[in-house]
């Protein structure tokens, strides 16, 4: 190893230490019910879940399910640590590669995730369209997806490439998300999405 690569080594240690202290510290919390909680950049948000958010959710874990089977590796709301300073982030859907196994810690690996959506909230919207699309795009997701009930819009960023994504696609809610080009190889119907 380097010596770059130890530093990095180390912060990313510091970082996963650090995350485990706190997300021990917020499961001693009472957190209402219907909150979700994730650590974004250091920063700790809890937000709730709107029945437009889980709507939403719903229909792209069904889109997964009738492309991939019932037994999909997809997550909800599950803490996966990802690159940048103190992401212990809860994706709203995350699937992981076929084969993907939990590290010794009992978590998924950020190295395992190839495909996230995020469902906008007021409160969560400048997080997901910023620093969590930088650690999905430093974490090399192959496909991240921005459905936002707001807008009425999908954003598909595909092509991650240091940091950013290179391709960047906006879809009415109405059309069709085409992802048959990427891994996923699928269609997500939107028409359907709740609108707030």
């Amino acid at each position: 190893m380097t010596v770059l690569e130890d530093r990095i080594a180390m912060a990313q240690s510091d970082d996963t230490s650090w995350l485990d202290n706190m997300f021990d510290r917020l499961e001693k919390m009472p957190v209402p019910e219907g909150y979700k909680v994730e650590i974004v950049e250091g920063t700790i948000y809890m937000s709730p879940q709107r029945d437009v958010h889980w709507h939403t959710i719903r229909r792209i874990v069904r889109a997964l399910e009738d492309t991939f089977g019932v037994d999909v590796n997809a997550l909800s709301d599950v803490r996966i640590d990802f690159p940048g300073h103190k992401n212990g982030l809860a994706p709203d859907v995350a699937k992981l590669r076929d084969g993907a196994e939990m590290d010794a810690e009992g978590r998924w690996r950020h190295e395992d995730v190839e495909f996230v959506a995020e469902v906008i909230s007021k409160d969560t919207a400048t997080k997901d369209y910023g620093p969590k699309k930088t650690a999905y795009a430093l974490a090399e997701v192959p496909v991240y997806l921005i459905a936002d009930p707001y807008q009425g819009k999908c954003h598909l960023f595909t092509q991650p490439k240091d940091g950013d994504y290179m391709s960047d696609a906006s879809i009415m809610y109405g059309a069709d998300v085409d992802m048959t080009t990427t891994l996923l190889g699928l269609t997500l119907k939107t028409d359907e999405f709740p609108r707030d």
